[in-house]
């Protein structure tokens, strides 16, 4: 098993951790594993679709209708022949 040391860990997170350990009737030590093994063994939050996040999002407000905007043919491409 491998051991850490956590240095400059702020007072009053080590009072309320203790507290918290004695509520459960464990050691500081076994306290900070279990906190430790429950929030590194969550599932990781699976990456999102952005698109159907705005679409979700935007949905009951209803969409709009843009016009559509006409264009002017596409010039020649240019010629290298010369």
């Amino acid at each position: 098993m491998a051991s850490i040391t956590i240095r400059n860990l702020d007072e009053s997170l080590k009072t309320r951790l203790r507290i918290q350990a004695a509520t459960h009737g464990r050691s500081m030590e076994d306290e900070a594993r279990t906190i430790l093994g429950a929030a590194l063994n969550r599932e990781p939050p699976k990456p999102g679709n952005l698109a159907a996040a705005i679409r979700a999002r935007f949905a009951p407000i209803g969409g709009i209708d843009l016009p559509v905007i006409e264009r002017e043919p596409l010039r020649a491409p240019p010629g290298f022949d010369e």
